[in-house]
């Protein structure tokens, strides 16, 4: 043994660049994770506030929308007119009600970074089957 290395040295050192790879491809993964922790939570605060500001002005839209139509129509048709309105208002909202349940299911969350780790499985896998040369 010219080398001084013993087989139970090489091993440890096989096993501590194992244990080193493996630790660098881990941490490389949850940095990808932050980043899109991070990414979508900015994304949320602009749409939320997005959101806000945008329900607000279409509130004082309909708002204004249905008194024009009710004062329009006040001597002859008011309660059909308010009546109308009332049905539209609750149609519209039902709508966006179910627009934003079907949205919220969507998932998009750490899609990347779960896209990676099914592709690094299916690397380890395919190495795994693959007989040594």
């Amino acid at each position: 043994m010219a080398s001084g290395e013993g087989p139970t040295q090489r091993l440890i050192a096989a096993g501590r660049r194992l244990l080193s790879s493996l630790m660098a491809s881990g941490e490389t993964r949850l940095r990808l994770a932050v980043l899109e922790l991070e990414e979508e939570r900015a994304r949320l605060a602009t749409l939320i506030l997005l959101l806000g500001i945008s329900l607000v002005l279409v509130m004082f839209g309909l708002g204004m929308l249905i008194l024009l139509v009710v004062v329009l129509f006040w001597e002859t048709h008011r309660l059909a007119a308010i009546g109308t309105s009332a049905v539209v208002l609750l149609g519209g909202g039902l709508l966006s009600a179910l627009q934003a349940m079907r949205l919220a299911r969507r998932r998009s969350l750490l899609k990347e970074t779960l896209a990676q780790l099914a592709l690094d499985r299916h690397l380890l896998e395919s190495q795994r089957d693959t007989p040594p040369s």
